[in-house]
């Protein structure tokens, strides 16, 4: 019996690996606009608002050398609902920095479970500002 095997058929189990599920993505980056350089090792957590509406933590991380947190880990679990990003500015490793905000929380909607929601944080010593960046 000849058994013969299409092109088709070869390619099929390549299509569904290349497909990669839809999942939201959150990153963040924090920017120190007093010393014109990404705010590096600042902890970050990320929680998630319960139904309840407690917030439970979903991860946590430090800004890299560039002050920016690319992934707060496996992006399926990032599912439609409120976030929040907590920065402990306190924590901060620039000696001269005494935060007048020791704590900053940014609270953010995800829609879209295909999105990619980046939230950058520019600090300076008495202010701050966040937008939905790209």
């Amino acid at each position: 019996m000849n058994h013969r095997i299409t092109p088709i058929a070869l390619l099929a189990p390549l299509a569904v690996a290349a497909s990669p599920a839809s999942a939201a993505e959150i990153s963040t980056h924090v920017l120190d606009l007093a010393r014109g350089v990404g705010g590096r090792d600042v902890p970050v957590v990320l929680s998630k608002r319960t139904p309840a509406g407690d917030w439970k933590k979903i991860a946590s991380s430090r800004t890299d050398q560039n002050g920016r947190v690319r992934s707060f880990g496996d992006p399926k679990t990032l599912t439609p609902g409120d976030y929040r990003l907590d920065f402990d500015m306190a924590a901060y490793p620039d000696r001269a920095a005494t935060p007048f905000f020791p704590e900053i929380t940014v609270t953010i909607r995800v829609t879209d479970v295909g999105g990619h929601y980046h939230v950058p944080v520019v600090v300076s010593p008495y202010g701050y500002s966040t937008y939905r960046g790209n």
